[in-house]
């Protein structure tokens, strides 16, 4: 299994930093993705839905931690790249007025 394309949507949030979408093998997506700063730094979170008693429930999330950590690694070094190249448009559209 291959992770063929990472979407992030950046958000100015205090804890919720972005949104991810992950492509697998090119013919399953997961939406809802969701990169949380905490405590330890930045983590990703499955995509969840709240149940009727109030807790939330992953709808999709990996088996194994190996899988967890390969996923996350790949998501979040897509996030920081999204940043970078944020700040480097923000930089230019600066530079250019």
């Amino acid at each position: 299994m291959k992770i063929t394309e990472i979407r992030i949507s950046l958000r100015d949030d205090n804890k919720l930093k972005a949104f991810a979408s992950i492509t697998l093998d090119n013919c399953f997506v997961i939406r809802g993705l969701k990169i949380i700063e905490g405590a330890k730094g930045v983590f990703v979170a499955m995509p969840s839905r709240k149940r009727p008693d109030g807790t939330y429930q992953d709808v999709a999330h990996p088996i194994n931690n190996e899988t967890r950590d390969w996923m996350e690694g790949l998501i979040i070094t897509a996030y920081k790249e999204e940043i970078e190249n944020a700040e480097t448009e923000a930089g230019i559209a600066v530079t250019e007025q």
